[in-house]
């Protein structure tokens, strides 16, 4: 329907009140902060790194606009920068092409390769990237294979199975409740509570949409108004008095979207803090002689149904006295709840040692208690619990399932699991990547993969002074802040080719490009050419080898951009115009893109020994630069020519002392 213009009027004041309200909350609000600024500042240079450190750290609206009125999105995609575009848009950036700033992203992108980013990427991904997260919570209302409910609500002619863990976190009446009685299995709706009203209560407890029709009339036993007051009585009883606020808004389209996103917000909110209070205070460190032998009651306070453990590394084991189990000193005061039912009983003597001399190094383990419900995320437990083995069998105790990680990678991703966040540092990042790609958490590896790959795709330097990493020095470059990340490019690579992650591949490529010259005499390169070889199987003589294809394409986009940064072409225009003469002038004037690069030296007819200037001292002096061979070139555009031969031509070397034909 096409409204009047005085309708259309009418809407926007109410729509200004209700914002000026609070009540509406714009998609774009304008954001003067100095982290906002931070992050629109590296979505202009392109800086992925910064970028994501404002997103996930310091938690900066990407969808707010600054005094220009120019959002993050519309910023990268007009100067430019892809990869700043894509983790924006993974990150819940807004781009719907109906919207004016959606269009005005799509207008303003500087080439169509972001411009079809933006059209292709799924809009309702983007704009709430928590969805899956609330449609897993609201499927455990169906899901009836595995089991994980541990309550039961009935009414006159209707059951719910439900979570405890879950009405305990959403709602405080049921933390109340079950904390007084946790081992409580069953609940009876009262009769003056339509049981329909209940149903969308619950819906909404489990994180589940608000329905434009509430239902009732012929059939159904109850009519609409019914409906609403057992609604409205269900809110309060429950204490979600959100509930009823949004079945009031239920009818103005944007106000309901807003509620959604706020609902989903909160719930998620409210079982992060439930899994923190819960969960993590509750876990247990023991030595790992004696892990398995932990006995942990199924009727605990926590509502927990399965253990996981996660064993130190050997390089972690700590003195600790044998026989000791730890419990955390915040949840020692709750090992025995009120009504006498054991929280978890660690095995060993619980006095302590006369003497601390006795103490011996052990290794350690760490057990999480944990609900399959929420351990269904990840297709390996989904797998594991719906099987006929062990794991998915009734025990007396809670069962401990081993998983092969540490307990800080185990403690991200069972945070991912509850919370669909997870800060992911970089230290631990390639370990993350292992144990997500173990238990088959899609989502989980491309956040580790991104972390990876941001210090790569950010602020590269052209030309960074690199040593070898082998040779004592890090293999490291800086952010811009004066900060230095290091990483082990080797483990890098060898993790996506083993996670099937091609992003890592290419980072990985490109980042040995650009710091070429620090690697390409080590053994370890070379044994990193060797394995990208034998990836192929049933290798021909006409197989290239993917790693040398991309490490050359990269290095041709390395001189390339050096040269395109320094505006060469507008050099070449001004000395042809004015008659320029000189070797170094024809050698920046074939300088262009790509393969032509490599080309200089032979289509000029030049060597390395033409740039060697005679007056050494009096060159360096007035710009020559020295080049990887240690020669003297006459500046740095001669210089860039000749070390890019000079990489080719070690390429070439170590492909014909492997034999290998690329």
């Amino acid at each position: 329907m096409i409204l009047r213009k005085d309708q259309l009027e009418a809407s926007l004041h109410e729509e200004k009140k209700l914002i000026e309200n609070g009540r509406l909350k714009e998609d774009s609000p304008l954001d003067l902060s100095a982290s906002f600024s931070k992050l629109c500042e590296a979505c202009r240079r392109g800086d992925l790194k910064v970028c994501q450190e404002m997103i996930m750290t310091e938690g900066v609206n990407i969808n707010a606009r600054d005094q220009f009125d120019y959002t993050p999105l519309i910023l990268a995609s007009l100067c430019g920068h892809y990869e700043v575009v894509q983790l924006l848009l993974e990150s819940g950036a807004l781009c719907e092409r109906d919207t004016f700033q959606g269009e005005r992203c799509l207008y303003n992108a500087l080439n169509d390769r972001i411009r079809n980013l933006l059209l292709s990427y799924d809009y309702s991904k983007s704009s709430d990237p928590l969805q899956p997260f609330a449609a897993h919570i609201t499927s455990l209302l169906a899901k009836e294979h595995p089991r994980t409910s541990d309550i039961l609500v009935t009414s006159a002619d209707k059951a719910f199975n439900l979570h405890k863990f879950v009405l305990s976190a959403r709602s405080p009446y049921f933390r109340k409740k079950l904390g007084i009685a946790p081992d409580t299995t069953n609940w009876k709706l009262p009769p003056t509570i339509p049981p329909q009203a209940f149903d969308i209560a619950i819906r909404y407890v489990y994180l589940g949409e608000i329905p434009n029709d509430v239902g009732g009339g012929p059939g159904t036993g109850f009519t609409e108004e019914e409906i609403l007051e057992g609604i409205e009585k269900i809110s309060k009883y429950l204490e979600i008095s959100s509930l009823w606020q949004g079945i009031l808004e239920s009818s103005d389209r944007r106000l309901a979207r807003q509620n959604r996103t706020e609902q989903v917000e909160r719930g998620r909110n409210q079982i992060e803090a439930w899994f923190r209070g819960n969960v993590m205070k509750h876990k247990i460190e023991i030595e790992s002689s004696i892990a398995n032998n932990v006995r942990w009651d199924r009727d605990n306070a926590i509502f927990a149904d399965i253990l996981l453990r996660a064993d130190d590394s050997a390089d972690d084991d700590t003195p600790l006295p044998s026989g000791i189990a730890t419990l955390p000193t915040s949840s020692k005061s709750s090992e025995y709840q009120s009504n006498g039912l054991p929280l978890g009983i660690p095995v060993g003597p619980s006095s302590q040692p006369s003497s601390v001399s006795n103490y011996t190094a052990s290794r350690q383990s760490t057990l999480y208690p944990a609900h399959r419900a929420m351990l269904l995320r990840s297709e390996y437990f989904l797998t594991m619990f719906s099987s006929s083995f062990l794991e998915a069998q009734p025990t007396p105790h809670l069962l401990i399932v081993p998983i092969d990680c540490s307990p800080a990678v185990l403690e991200i991703i069972l945070t991912y699991l509850y919370t669909e966040n997870a800060t992911i540092p970089l230290s631990l990042a390639v370990d993350v990547l292992f144990a997500a790609d173990l238990l088959l958490i899609e989502k989980l590896k491309v956040k580790a993969a991104v972390v990876i790959s941001t210090l790569g795709n950010g602020s590269m330097p052209q030309h960074a002074t690199i040593t070898n990493p082998n040779n004592g020095e890090s293999a490291a470059y800086g952010n811009g802040d004066g900060n230095v990340d290091e990483i082990d490019i080797y483990d890098v690579l060898r993790a996506g080719w083993l996670t099937r992650v091609p992003r890592l591949e290419t980072f990985a490529a490109r980042f040995l490009a650009y710091r070429l010259e620090a690697y390409i005499d080590d053994e370890e390169f070379t044994e990193l050419i060797r394995e990208s070889a034998a990836r192929i199987k049933a290798r021909q003589e006409t197989d290239s080898i993917e790693l040398v294809d991309d490490i050359r394409f990269y290095l041709s986009e390395r001189f390339r951009l050096r040269f395109e940064d320094a505006g060469i072409e507008e050099m070449m225009d001004e000395e042809e115009a004015g008659g320029v003469h000189g070797e170094n002038s024809s050698v920046a004037g074939e300088v262009g893109e790509g393969e032509e690069v490599g080309r200089i030296a032979e289509n000029n007819e030049l060597r390395a020994a033409d740039f060697i200037v005679p007056d050494m001292e009096a060159q360096m002096a007035s710009g020559a630069v020295r080049t990887l061979d240690g020669e003297i070139a006459g500046d740095e555009f001669a210089g860039d020519a000749i070390n890019y031969q000079i990489l080719l031509g070690k390429i070439d070397a170590l492909l014909e002392r492997l034999k290998l034909d690329a």
